[in-house]
């Protein structure tokens, strides 16, 4: 018998989630004859995971493979939800970049630039958020492009970061009197290209800075994400209508599911670990709160 520690949601959140919407529970369960037994080794909103025990010759024993699995230490697979981590992965580079730059918040950076700002050419462009697992990489991979990037995040400490990356210009949307008035400051001329992750009044703003024709790649919407009572207006149309703006949602699935990070070999990583899977609710509600630089990973 295998014993997996897992945690279970008790309770839908109302709001902010709470410890008390979360239980940690044992589960039982036999090794298996057919599949794949894993254990987790980093786990974020997708566990990364190692093989165990197999009879899936397509991942032997010791493979390590990314997977939907929930917030558990094992689990039995069939293998279908399964995506291989390269077995030649550079021993001098943490696994754990698989659930980050080198992952899906990697990729989803990295296509929001390229297929949905369509960002060939030298434009002025703002990324909220931009100390984030998403919203870092956007930045980076703006400049290596040639772009005037402004980046924006939650506290100075996320600002200092920021300008290591390179970003042209940051501020700290906590501290400033006016987004308004800190966007004309960053780019008076305007911007192209938006990379959207936070959402509520932070796009309104951001529409009126935007040039003619501007592009709107929208990733997340985390300052809604908790809300008790939907958020309303005021609505962009006329806006985006005298502007000629193109705002598109997307989700990184639809390209590419995995890489084999040749394309973020020039960039600089930095990860927020936790360690111990009985700190995950903690740090789950540490990442909604901004604690993190970088991508949040738990490290079991």
């Amino acid at each position: 018998m295998v014993q997996a520690k897992t945690w279970i949601l008790t309770k839908h959140f109302d709001g902010f989630p709470k410890d008390s919407n979360f239980e940690s529970r044992w589960r039982s369960f036999p090794s298996p004859k057919m599949g794949v037994l894993l254990e987790a080794v980093f786990l974020s909103v997708d566990p990364y995971m190692r093989v165990i025990q197999s009879n899936n010759p397509a991942f032997p024993v010791g493979s390590h493979v990314v997977g939907r699995c929930g917030w558990r230490t094992h689990t039995i697979s069939d293998g279908t939800d399964l995506i291989p981590i390269m077995p030649d992965w550079p021993q001098d580079i943490s696994l754990s970049l698989a659930l980050g730059t080198i992952g899906m918040p990697g990729l989803t950076a990295l296509y929001g630039i390229e297929e949905v700002l369509d960002s060939r050419k030298v434009r002025p462009s703002w990324v909220n958020a931009a100390a984030g697992a998403v919203g870092s990489v956007v930045g980076q991979i703006a400049k290596i492009k040639g772009c005037k990037v402004v980046g924006s995040a939650g506290s100075d400490a996320k600002v200092a970061f920021l300008k290591e990356l390179g970003f042209d210009e940051a501020f700290n949307y906590k501290t400033i009197s006016s987004l308004e008035e800190a966007l004309k400051k960053a780019s008076p001329e305007g911007y192209d290209c938006f990379f959207e992750n936070v959402g509520g009044p932070f796009s309104t703003v951001a529409l009126q800075q935007m040039k003619n024709f501007g592009r709107i790649a929208v990733c997340g919407s985390i300052s809604v994400y908790n809300d008790t009572t939907p958020q309303t207006g005021p609505y962009p149309h006329l806006t985006m209508i005298f502007k000629q703006l193109k705002m598109e949602g997307f989700m990184q699935s639809r390209w590419e599911q995995v890489s084999d990070g040749k394309q973020f070999g020039k960039l600089h990583c930095r990860e927020h670990i936790t360690k111990g899977f009985e700190n995950m609710p903690a740090a789950f509600m540490g990442m909604l709160q901004g604690d993190n630089i970088g991508k949040a990973i738990i490290a079991v």
